[in-house]
């Protein structure tokens, strides 16, 4: 679980500027343009919420020069229509003013909603064309947090901080025309309380702004402590390791340093903030003292009235001074977003792909002179050239780190060659369209993964349109469609977070009949088998052969057992292409394929 990236001011008023904020907008700078292009579709809403903001900070400032009205010539003539029109005009600026906020929030929610769907829609679609390598080298959490977390928090900023500048902006220049008209003098001494007070609401703010930065990084130890030991993985580690009282204790832990914490962040500068009620409260009195004055002269309404928008003003100078840090805040989460975005995709669908029609691919498969390397390191794979006639079986074996996976990756792009090609029925994979390629290319792996979802649901991720008989057959020829039938909820079982309802076997026969529907031309089986017990093996082998029957196979085989029966072998070693040829002519060569049968029967001698 990853920390949830919350805006430093959120809830807390100001705040300084993170230093994890300014090292991502170092790392990846951000441009006012790139950010005004999100905005620039919502032109009119915007001009219109500012138009609204202004309108109703003008509007709400009409209170105190009607309570003004109200105190000092209305109530002092008993004059009831005059108060009778001041009352209804109070009323009524109130529910204007309500009602322009109401409208202000609705458009402003509006198109924050709007700008972060279309972002949240472009980095998914986005991260979807990266390759393997990328969520390799990325913690999941990571994606998760800028795909959520992150789009998240810029609801705060487009729909609070970039209205609440404009709003505070009105209100304060509105405010202190306001109060230089009712008392030019009291403005004047307004310049001189406000200042401290301002700087101490700032303090107050720092210190407990370093205390929250603690506590949010013990929250997130604490979802990440759940999150592994609460999910099934976790917990059947913690019940197998017998780790349980540990994971409790280091929970405690950490909810026991939650106490202090919370403690720290409520007693922060509590005599500062002791202080800064003490000069509120003398806010009002020095302006009562002033206003008292024989040279003074004020009326008491004006009085009522000034010390109302001496309180208002306070509000907007504190939002305008934390527009720095809102600002940089504001950036680093468009720059995680945004470079994300900038990410070059290693595995590129083709601007103009060949034509090709998965119901009439015949399925022969080449590797030319393939070379392979992960992210600019040494060659995983060198000089492959290997030829998958249509509708054979090929089985590739070696020892492991020799490249099987890697040379399976290949087909399905999972990765794409460094040098040299792939090609199926003489059109390179680059040149066929993923959505193409996807239909033609079935992969069965060892770590078959199923959605939580029904039984119905994954098999129908192969084929959207398929009715109950097509997936009940496709059960049938996986070998599972009599465990299917005997579960209670059927097709409409749910088999658990990453299938966990199932056993390995089970969740590998639940792929394969999914593949089935799918029906690819060409299919690759990584190491289908390799983790699974005798008896379920045989099970899902059988299964296997059903379903390779008429396809092109690449077996990636761990068993040498399990290849006895394919068309050719092909043996790596070292990410050579070593051997091809039948598995008795590769026996009977005394060769690489001869030295690994050896040293299976010597390490797995039950075998």
């Amino acid at each position: 679980m990853t920390e949830s990236k919350k805006p430093p001011h959120a809830g807390r008023g100001p705040a300084r500027v993170s230093p994890a904020d300014q090292a991502q907008l170092a790392r990846h700078p951000v441009s006012a343009r790139r950010i005004a292009a999100l905005f620039a579709p919502h032109k009119g809403t915007i001009a219109a919420v500012v138009l609204l903001i202004s309108a109703s900070s003008v509007i709400g400032l009409a209170q105190p020069f009607l309570v003004r009205g109200i105190i000092d010539t209305a109530l002092l003539e008993r004059n009831i229509t005059l108060l009778a029109w001041l009352a209804g005009a109070m009323i009524a600026v109130a529910a204007a003013t309500a009602a322009i906020g109401v409208v202000q929030t609705w458009m402003a929610t509006g198109m924050g909603q709007m700008i972060m769907h279309a972002l949240r829609v472009r980095l998914f679609t986005h991260l979807q064309r990266q390759s393997l390598g990328f969520f390799t080298r990325t913690r999941s959490g990571e994606v998760q947090s800028r795909l959520n977390n992150d789009i998240a928090g810029m609801q705060s900023v487009i729909t609070s901080t970039a209205t609440g500048v404009a709003s505070n902006l009105t209100t304060a220049v509105a405010t202190a025309v306001a109060m230089v008209a009712l008392s030019p003098q009291l403005s004047l001494l307004s310049l001189v309380v406000i200042p401290p007070a301002v700087w101490f609401s700032r303090r107050v703010a720092l210190l407990r702004r370093d205390v929250t930065s603690t506590l949010q990084a013990e929250l997130a130890t604490m979802n990440t402590q759940v999150e592994e030991g609460l999910s099934i993985s976790g917990v059947r580690l913690a019940k197998t390791l017998g780790t349980t009282g540990r994971d409790a204790a280091l929970y405690t832990a950490s909810s026991e340093r939650l106490i202090g914490l919370e403690l720290r962040s409520q007693l922060a500068g509590r005599w500062r903030m002791a202080t800064m009620g003490i000069i509120f409260s003398a806010i009002p009195a020095l302006i009562y003292f002033a206003a008292g004055l024989p040279a003074n002269g004020m009326s008491i309404g004006t009085v009522v009235a000034f010390t109302a928008l001496q309180s208002t003003i306070f509000r907007p100078i504190m939002g305008l001074l934390n527009l720095g840090v809102q600002w940089v805040t504001a950036m680093a989460l468009f720059s995680r977003i945004f470079e994300y975005l900038d990410l070059v995709p290693e595995v590129t669908a083709p601007s103009h792909p060949i034509p090709l029609d998965p119901a009439t691919v015949r399925g022969e498969v080449r590797f030319e002179n393939v070379r392979f390397a992960y992210d600019g390191g040494p060659d995983v794979l060198r000089g492959i050239d290997l030829a998958l006639p249509a509708g054979s079986a090929t089985a590739v074996v070696g020892p492991t780190g020799s490249g099987k996976s890697t040379l399976g990756s290949l087909l399905p792009r999972l990765h794409d060659v460094t040098a040299g090609r792939v090609t199926i029925d003489g059109v390179d994979v680059r040149d066929i369209a993923p959505e193409v390629l996807a239909r033609i290319v079935g992969v069965v792996s060892q770590e078959s993964y199923l959605v939580h979802a029904s039984i119905r649901d994954n098999l129908l991720l192969a084929a959207p349109d398929a009715g109950d008989a097509a997936l009940w057959q496709a059960l049938g020829a996986a070998r599972i469609a009599d465990l299917v039938a005997g579960l209670p909820g059927g097709l409409d079982t749910l088999v658990g977070a990453r299938g966990h309802r199932f056993s390995g076997g089970e969740q590998q026969r639940l792929a394969i009949a999914r593949t089935i529907l799918r029906n690819p031309r060409v299919l690759i089986l990584d190491e289908a088998t390799s983790a699974l017990d005798n008896t379920t093996e045989a099970q899902v082998q059988g299964a296997l052969d059903h379903l390779a029957v008429g396809r092109t196979t690449l077996t990636i085989a761990h068993r040498l057992t399990t290849v006895e029966d394919a068309d050719q072998l092909a043996v790596l070693a070292g990410g050579e292409l070593v051997e091809t040829g039948t598995p008795a002519q590769l026996r009977d060569a005394g060769g690489a394929y001869a030295a690994l049968i050896a040293s299976a029967g010597q390490l797995e001698p039950a075998a």
